[in-house]
């Protein structure tokens, strides 16, 4: 479920190829407002419990544990796109990241990131007619898309490179 903001506004133009215009489903079923991180710095990574990466979700647990209270969140969206790597329900998958890596970051609900169902908030990130910074594919589960205090897109990152690579970590701190 997405909800899009509506109406003209002074806020129209800020909204406008920005992360803020989404609203969408947590892996609970509550509404999460992009609008409500404006500021903030964001990662936003598709997830899966049964993959060769997933072990990534313990770094991208330290790298918000350690980045938090400086203006830095990530959200995960699970999904199933890559040879049926994420199966389970929301709860199932809930659980799995609670339990194994301690998952404390927001999760939403499984989504589409590819294909004719992919979810509007993954079309805005891999269409630079929506985003205004560059076309993308998703490759793998646990691809990044590094979002700056202004809700647009600054990075794109590949699903091998660790959460706490020198990239993801200068590009959070500011230094490159």
């Amino acid at each position: 479920m997405i909800s899009f903001q509506t109406g003209i506004s002074q806020n129209s133009d800020i909204m406008k190829n920005t992360i803020y215009q989404f609203t969408v489903d947590d892996i609970e079923g509550n509404k999460f407002d992009f609008q409500e991180l404006k500021g903030k710095k964001i990662m936003v990574v598709n997830t899966a419990s049964k993959c060769g990466l997933t072990p990534q979700y313990k770094g991208l647990q330290e790298l918000y544990d350690k980045y938090k209270d400086s203006g830095f969140v990530i959200v995960g969206f699970p999904a199933n796109n890559f040879l049926w790597q994420e199966p389970g329900s929301d709860e199932k998958i809930l659980s799995f990241c609670k339990k194994n890596y301690g998952v404390t970051f927001p999760m939403m609900s499984k989504i589409s990131v590819t294909g004719s169902s992919m979810h509007p908030i993954y079309k805005f990130l891999t269409q630079v007619k929506k985003n205004g910074f560059k076309d993308s594919t998703v490759k793998w589960n646990f691809q990044k898309y590094l979002i700056g205090e202004t809700g647009k897109i600054e990075k794109i990152i590949s699903p091998k490179t660790l959460p706490q690579s020198d990239e993801v970590i200068n590009w959070i701190e500011g230094t490159k």
